[in-house]
């Protein structure tokens, strides 16, 4: 469930669920999180070949298990249900290739009794160019 961790705590937590997932969770097993904790999560990884579509960018249903993820692992960082999704929804603004390095920062933007809302970018680290904004609403209304 939700983690009250911050900071290096927090990101080493997540990083070992994502080291240890055997299901769809392997597939950011190059994502590197760096920081988080109070609704926040920021990562990085390194666009490699598994990553690309045919026309050899950053493939759009990736994009979206980043922020879908990414978004989900800012709002375990408070003392919150991981829930599930009620809605996603991805801008492609910019393309990424090969060798490039991406950061991803999720905000937490509001969490109430049954919904919470989290905002996303997926941004160049090279010129802090938008690849990406995405937003997240869950339903995390679970009886515990």
């Amino acid at each position: 469930m939700g983690t009250r961790k911050k900071g290096l705590e927090f990101a080493k937590h997540i990083s070992e669920i994502i080291a240890k997932a055997t299901g769809f969770e392997r597939h950011l097993e190059k994502v590197k999180i760096l920081d988080g904790g109070d609704g926040l999560c920021t990562a990085e990884f390194t666009v490699a070949p598994e990553h690309l579509n045919k026309a050899g960018g950053l493939h759009g249903g990736y994009t979206a298990t980043l922020v879908d993820m990414i978004t989900t692992y800012a709002l375990m960082s408070k003392p919150c249900h991981p829930g599930v999704s009620v809605d996603i929804n991805v801008s492609y603004l910019k393309s990424a290739r090969v060798g490039d390095e991406v950061l991803i920062e999720a905000n937490l933007v509001r969490a109430g009794k049954s919904l919470a809302f989290i905002d996303c970018q997926l941004r160049h680290k090279k010129d802090n160019s938008v690849i990406a904004k995405g937003t997240h609403t869950k339903y995390v209304n679970f009886q515990q």
